[in-house]
């Protein structure tokens, strides 16, 4: 019984760790320009059209953008999906864009190219990652 009531309050912990550092991320949107990530600000829209803004980590692969869904507070991603057309804020220079769903092969490589270190994926709870490649709109 102590065996069980000690890996509950480990389980318990590390579900409180996982919460504030996913809390922490989504309130700040922390810069990691400074760990070598570029990042931008990825604008979506609702239903209703109400905009959002969420920084996000940008992964380039043969001169194609791309950003990952791999957190668990995905509410930005859900938006893109339902309705893909976002505007990106890169650097200063802002352009409209259509969020695709990458897949198959696409997908393989692109994480294979730009893994998530897993003390990165410990802290985010074993989040599914997922990936949206974001093609210039004319």
């Amino acid at each position: 019984m102590k065996i069980l009531r000690g890996f509950g309050i480990v389980v318990a912990g590390y579900v409180v760790m996982i919460v504030l550092f996913e809390s922490f991320l989504g309130l700040g949107q922390p810069k990691a320009e400074r760990m070598g990530l570029p990042m931008l600000v990825v604008t979506t829209t609702d239903t209703s059209g109400e905009s959002y803004e969420r920084r996000l980590a940008l992964f380039e692969t043969e001169g194609r953008m791309y950003v990952s869904a791999h957190h668990w507070p995905r509410a930005w991603y859900r938006r893109a999906l339902e309705r893909p057309e976002v505007r990106i804020d890169f650097e200063g220079v802002i352009g409209d864009y259509t969020a695709v769903v990458v897949e198959g092969s696409e997908y393989d490589r692109v994480v294979t190219e730009h893994p998530i270190p897993l003390p990165a994926t410990i802290l985010m709870g074993f989040a599914p990652r997922d990936l949206l490649r974001l093609d210039p709109r004319s």
